[in-house]
């Protein structure tokens, strides 16, 4: 009798694995491709490229004057004339200055990076759309990066299909299963 239940569990819990993987179909596609192939991107990178002439650049030009400015003050033969309290805020802020000035990389990087999400955020939002509505289409329960698999058959990949619903055309190299002509190799 125990034998027959231990058979009985185990015959159940096989079925209920194969009913739970019938159910789930995995998906995978490398949404960073997609995005550099929508023509949006194009027009980002030019407006970015400008920010960081015109802002960033600018932002720069302006602590660097306003620093050169304020050091000039207090190196000038002027400033023993100054009172005391005016010479130590000059100090102050020039000593602020040299710090905005030294983490201004950083600074940049930030509001470089804050930029371009916001820029980049419709684009994200048109791709998420077009993969979860082919994943619908198709009966995806999941949907990974190509990056986290390490194989994976092309017929999962919902690169084409994404693609083909944003209307964006995908060159033959990235196409899934290209194949380089023979003969192209290196010599």
């Amino acid at each position: 009798m125990k034998k027959l239940k231990v058979v009985v569990a185990a015959v159940c819990l096989v079925l209920v694995a194969n009913v739970s993987q019938a159910q789930t179909k995995i998906g995978y596609i490398d949404a960073e491709t997609v995005l550099y192939l929508m023509p949006d991107v194009a027009k980002i990178d030019t407006q970015m490229r400008q920010y960081q002439v015109d802002s960033i650049g600018a932002e720069y030009t302006n602590l660097m004057q306003n620093y050169q400015h304020k050091d000039s003050l207090l190196r000038a033969d002027s400033t023993k004339k100054m009172a005391a309290a005016v010479r130590a805020q000059y100090e102050r802020d020039l000593q602020q200055l040299t710090q905005t000035l030294t983490s201004w990389q950083e600074i940049a990087q930030q509001a470089y990076q804050n930029k371009q999400n916001q820029l980049l955020a419709p684009v994200m939002k048109k791709i998420n759309d077009a993969i979860n509505a082919v994943a619908k289409e198709k009966g995806y329960t999941y949907v990974l990066t190509r990056e986290s698999l390490l194989v994976a058959p092309d017929s999962d990949n919902l690169l084409m299909p994404v693609a083909a619903k944003l209307k964006v055309t995908v060159p033959p190299q990235l196409q899934p299963g290209f194949k380089p002509a023979a003969g192209g190799g290196i010599r």
